[in-house]
Parts: C-alpha cells; sequence; structure tokens
C-alpha cells in the first residue's frame, strides 16, 4: 500500500505523519504542493502545520494549491484522505467535509495529551478500533473549535459521521465536542488532534494513535 503524505509551504508534521505511514507497514510517498501528481498512492495524508502561513483563514490558501485539485478528484472518486489538524482544516475548506474549524474559544493555543472516544469504526481510517475505545493522543491547535449549523450537527450524528469526541474538559469549545468527522462514505477523515504522534511508545503518550493508519492499511488490503 502507497499512502500519500503533502508538504504545503509551512507544513510542520509531514514527516512525523510519513513515519505513522510506515510504521504502520505502508510506504510514505512524499507529495508536494506544487504538483498536480498524486503518483498512484492509494490515499493520502494532509498534515498538521499552518499551511501558506495561515494566511487569510486556516486551510483557504492551501485548498487551491495544485495538488488539492487531484486530491479533491481521488476522494471525490473514493480514495481514502485523511486530515489531520491542519489538513481536517483544508477539507473543510475544499468542502469535502462540512463545517468549519475557527478560533479557540478560550482564544489561546493548547497543546496537551488528548483524551478520545471513538465514536465510529466504520471508516476507512477507524476500523482498527472498537466503537466507544478511549485513546490519547496529542492535542496541538489554536483554531480548533469545529462549528456547524445545527441542520448540518443533527445529521452527522444522525449519519454516524462523527468519528470521535473529546473526553472530558473540552479544549477548544468544538461543538458537541467533536474532534474528528467523516463524509457520508465514510472514506475521508478530519481529525483536530494528532494522531501521528502517538504512534511509538518510545515517544509521545503511547501508541493509541497507530489505529488511524493501520485502518487505512487494512481497508485498502481488503480492497485488493
Amino acid at each position: 500500500m502507497r499512502l500519500g503524505v503533502v508538504t504545503f509551504p509551512g507544513s510542520l508534521d509531514d514527516v512525523d505523519a510519513a513515519r505513522a505511514v510506515r510504521i504502520a507497514g505502508a510506504e510514505a510517498v512524499p507529495l508536494w504542493h506544487g504538483d498536480h501528481d498524486l503518483r498512484g498512492v492509494d490515499g493520502v495524508v494532509l498534515p498538521g502545520g499552518f499551511s501558506y502561513g495561515d494566511y487569510l483563514r486556516c486551510g483557504a490558501i492551501a485548498r487551491f494549491a495544485p495538488v488539492m485539485t487531484e486530491v479533491v478528484e481521488a476522494a471525490r472518486g473514493g480514495m481514502p484522505v485523511l486530515g489531520i489538524c491542519n489538513g481536517f482544516q483544508i477539507l473543510c475548506e475544499a468542502h469535502l467535509l462540512p463545517g468549519a474549524l475557527i478560533r479557540n474559544d478560550h482564544r489561546r493555543f493548547v497543546c496537551r495529551d488528548q483524551r478520545l472516544r471513538i465514536e465510529s469504526t466504520t471508516t476507512a481510517w477507524t476500523s482498527a478500533y472498537e466503537q466507544g475505545q478511549q485513546v490519547v493522543v496529542p492535542l496541538k491547535n489554536g483554531e480548533g473549535g469545529f462549528v456547524a449549523d445545527g441542520d448540518t450537527l443533527d445529521r452527522l450524528e444522525g449519519e454516524g459521521r462523527v468519528v470521535a469526541r473529546y473526553v472530558g474538559a473540552n479544549p477548544n469549545g468544538s461543538l458537541r465536542d467533536i474532534a474528528g468527522i467523516s463524509n457520508a462514505s465514510g472514506t475521508v477523515v478530519g481529525l483536530m488532534p494528532h494522531p501521528e504522534h502517538a504512534v511509538e511508545s518510545l515517544c509521545g503518550p503511547g501508541t493509541d494513535g497507530l489505529g488511524f493508519f493501520t485502518s487505512a492499511v487494512r481497508t485498502l488490503t481488503a480492497t485488493i
């Protein structure tokens, strides 16, 4: 399996995402923001960081990067795509996911190990978990509050598209404690916390984040 990891100007976590892909047993393929070529990958990871300096809005400029033309087309064709933190913001700006990520309600950057509850295991990126399983992964964001109108929130809930919720104190004011969502088919997932920082016992809070990447490998292997 070949999972592409996109690097934008200002990406911070592309190297960590690539390492997580390799630990999960897939080949990590570097993709450049200025290219119109996905290099034959089977899935894509949009990593965290501050793409294009977060000018205008987080993810608003990255959404128009040349590579995103290919990512959007591939995602609409069923390719698994995971957006982490800034990647989640880009997915929302590209209208692959509904809603938006806004400034944390306490107006401060937050960085901590965060407990999550996995709400859906039917996505391409969460099938390795048990529904209701609690995991701990790092969280680091200044614009991590997920918002959407009431009808959209109800639809996400009703269709089982809330992928993960914050457990304990809500770190950023996300409505309904939402930490991650998916598209209708479960192939595209946006997640504000950083599972790529929890894939090795030597570093971080443990290996609870690895399941997001092994899930994709499992999903793609099953389609062969």
